[in-house]
């Protein structure tokens, strides 16, 4: 049997489609979904919930010619599979293959890149306003889940929208979810609007006299569809308060209704928002009933939706635990996330101390001023933002946390690669944003066990303090009964040796990586001594003068960019003792890191023992070895 999809090489393809074949095609993309991912892994429910919808845009609309923005846009794949990139959409998420995100470089139909929620109506705008500068004729539609409308961003541009432009689309896709159950004022309102009774008369109403007028005579009966469409207004909409007009809500899965109702859209002269009800996960009963863990998730059985069990804690897992832990003894604790319980883990905080848990929706500024304030008054925050997320919110961790020296604990989760996510969510530059901040105490640990500890130092200090963790497992060490607290500033000598001539200091989950360089060394008969560094700041400048004063070279590893990192602070310390030892530097180089296994791309990057030791040989006048 021929299917549809493999029929599709552009939108253009798409167009010439009966609503029967449209329908079909749903399905073979869903098909495709499912048994892609299985492979890969990735981010399957938001896909499978906006199917219907993707194909609709693209039925009505011409890409690239009119551009789509997608908030966070890790529900663009259904986008993908229908501009051309079908072919290679068993790649997604792999070394060399498609980006899990709209990624300009990728393809002309993806017009603007992202991987953070809110950005889609600030750029949405900003390209209109171009538009309209420009005297083009083009359409802008922004797609956003509710679960944006919960950022400040997305607040702000919906303020300036109807000032600066005359003409664009924001479609509301409302499915109740961003990562968890969406939560807060915004959600309860848009439930309000799809439970009244009201509703379903209005909307069925709305609908038979958009069919009546819609379609290819739209554009010339715009001021009939315009007394249609109003039909389907929801009185005091918060969205006509700002200048822009509502229409909805509507089946996120009928496509055919979908097609009628952008048709009429695009006649339209001013602002709109389109409501869209979806449901995260349609098709695949397991996504459907586990929304949560089919947001985002490595390879599963495609028939049964079982992913492999990790075997162990993760290291959000054991920061969770901890807390939890450190909040039964200590009733000033308090847990805060910004929409992510189940990628930090505080979910499992929230089952043990739900009174002390807080989600804020997906708004990482108000986050941080929220712990800021439950800091002032004697609270104990500690907020669980991935390092890349936690960018957002860096004026209120300077104005408000560090300028007032208040002990808010910032638990970046993702420090370092993020694998499969690529560029946007990597978090490689916490080191260098954070350590110039004054106040901050920045810790990384080499384990499990020692997250635990810094979790529990953190509780003990007065002012704020960053500690950053990897995704994932750890090297499984065993967790004590009870942490410990570590000296402010102090590093950690894992292997000492008095004769070393080459100094290794490991900060964070680099200390393998470290331990395999001494090795290599030893193999040359050359000795070496390893440190565990801990603190990016304050850094244990003693101990690095010392090192450097009777070794050779030293050599930093890091799982962070080298600009402004770590390595980059033991030079300043070098360079403020006056000391000229030479110093090699293993970090991430100085551009945006593609997707990929961490594995592999730290041998791509040189992030690997091998290749520091081959950057020592200069330094130690040592030849290649025939063993390597």
């Amino acid at each position: 049997m021929t299917m549809i999809l493999d029929s599709i090489h552009s939108p253009a393809d798409v167009k010439r489609l009966s609503l029967a074949e449209l329908k079909q095609l749903a399905a073979e993309i869903r098909s495709e979904l499912i048994n892609s991912l299985a492979r890969t892994g990735g981010h399957l429910g938001p896909n499978l919930g906006v199917v219907e919808l993707t194909i609709a845009m693209h039925y009505v609309f011409n890409t690239p010619t009119d551009h789509f923005l997608f908030d966070v846009s890790h529900q663009a794949y259904v986008h993908k599979l229908l501009t051309g990139r079908r072919d290679r959409f068993s790649t997604i998420r792999t070394p060399g293959g498609l980006n899990g995100f709209m990624l300009r470089t990728e393809s002309e139909h993806d017009a603007f890149g992202a991987g953070h929620a809110g950005t889609a109506l600030s750029a949405a705008l900003g390209m209109a306003v171009a538009r309209d500068k420009m005297g083009g004729t083009e359409h802008v539609v922004a797609l956003a889940g509710d679960a944006a409308f919960t950022c400040g961003i997305t607040h702000e541009a919906l303020n300036n929208i109807a000032a600066q432009t005359k003409r664009m689309i924001v479609v509301l896709n409302d499915n109740k979810w961003s990562i968890d159950k969406n939560v807060g004022a915004i959600a309860t309102y848009f439930n309000k609007i799809v439970t009244s009774p009201q509703y379903h008369h209005l909307h069925q109403r709305a609908a038979r006299l958009v069919e009546r007028v819609g379609g290819n005579r739209a554009a010339n009966m715009a001021r009939k569809a315009e007394e249609a469409a109003k039909s389907m207004l929801w009185p005091s909409v918060i969205f006509e308060e700002f200048g822009i007009k509502y229409y909805g809500p509507v089946d996120g899965h009928d496509i055919g209704e979908l097609i009628r109702i952008f048709q009429f859209l695009k006649t339209l002269d001013r602002p709109v928002l389109l409501h869209v009800l979806t449901q995260k996960g349609r098709g695949f009963e397991p996504a459907e009933e586990k929304q949560k863990k089919f947001h985002g998730l490595g390879p599963y059985d495609p028939e049964t939706g079982e992913t492999k069990p990790l075997g162990q804690r993760t290291y959000s897992e054991v920061f969770a635990d901890t807390t939890a832990k450190l909040a039964t003894e200590n009733d000033k604790i308090i847990a805060i996330t910004a929409a992510m319980p189940n990628g930090t883990a505080l979910d499992r905080f929230r089952a043990i101390h739900p009174g002390k848990y807080f989600d804020v929706g997906i708004a990482e500024e108000h986050a941080v001023l929220f712990a800021a304030g439950l800091a002032a008054r004697g609270m104990k925050p500690f907020v669980a933002i991935y390092s890349t997320f936690l960018q957002r919110g860096f004026d209120q961790i300077v104005h408000d946390v560090c300028l007032q020296n208040l002990p808010v604990v910032f638990c970046m989760d993702r420090g370092g690669l993020s694998g499969d996510d690529g560029p946007t969510h990597h978090g490689l530059f916490d080191i260098s944003y954070l350590r110039g901040i004054p106040n901050i105490i920045h810790m990384s640990p080499k384990d499990e066990d020692e997250l635990a500890d810094m979790l529990y130092t953190a509780m003990l200090h007065p002012g704020p303090v960053a500690i950053r963790y990897p995704r994932g497992i750890g090297p499984g060490t065993a967790v004590k009964e009870q942490p410990v607290a570590i000296e402010t500033g102090k590093a950690e000598v894992i292997e000492q040796s008095e004769s070393a001539r080459v100094s290794i200091f490991s900060l964070g989950n680099m200390l393998p990586v470290a331990q395999e360089l001494r090795q290599l060394l030893a193999a040359e008969g050359i000795a070496a001594s390893v440190i565990n560094a801990r603190f990016a700041k304050p850094l244990d400048v003693e101990m690095i003068l010392r090192y450097a004063a009777s070794s050779e070279v030293l050599v930093t590893m890091e799982d962070h960019a080298l600009a402004g990192g770590f390595g980059s602070a033991v030079l300043e310390e070098l360079n403020r003792a006056g000391l000229a030892t030479p110093v090699v530097r293993i970090g991430w180089p100085d551009n945006f890191i593609e997707h990929g296994k961490p594995e592999d791309l730290r041998r791509k990057y040189g992030l690997t023992a091998p290749e520091a030791m081959e950057r020592l040989r200069q330094h130690l006048g040592i030849t290649v070895s025939s063993s390597l």
